[in-house]
């Protein structure tokens, strides 16, 4: 789904919008009814983190060119870059195969993890043996 694609379904005067419900049928949730949203940026491929959505999230992220999460520890919707200034504008947004996952392609301004990192796995490396490559 690209920032291009159809958006999510309007609403009538007095209704809420809601997530186009093609995409909805195809999220696949977890029993908190969020979907796991990865972070890449968009012109250099770096992942740069890795949040929550809901069925609303979603639908702010594909219908506003920012990019919002679902705070599982505040239970509440928040904006990237409201408070910080270091906004990720939406590029395109894509779903797995399985439904599970999707990943955001961002222009991100600023640093993207809250500690003030560029990525949210800068230097959190784990030791690991390496296979083949």
């Amino acid at each position: 789904m690209s920032q291009h694609a159809e958006p999510a379904a309007s609403a009538s005067a007095g209704e809420t919008p809601t997530l186009d419900p093609a995409v909805a049928h195809a999220l696949k949730r977890d029993a908190a009814g969020l979907v796991a949203a990865i972070v890449q940026a968009h012109d250099t491929g770096d992942v740069l983190m890795l949040g929550w959505m809901d069925d609303e999230a979603l639908r702010r992220t594909l219908t506003s060119g920012r990019v919002t999460f679902y705070s599982r520890s505040r239970q509440e919707y928040w904006r990237k870059g409201d408070t910080s200034g270091h906004v990720q504008y939406v590029q395109s947004v894509a779903l797995d195969c399985d439904g599970d996952a999707l990943l955001v392609r961002v222009h991100q301004v600023g640093a993207a993890c809250h500690t003030g990192t560029r990525t949210c796995f800068d230097g959190r490396e784990l030791a690991a043996v390496a296979g083949p490559a």
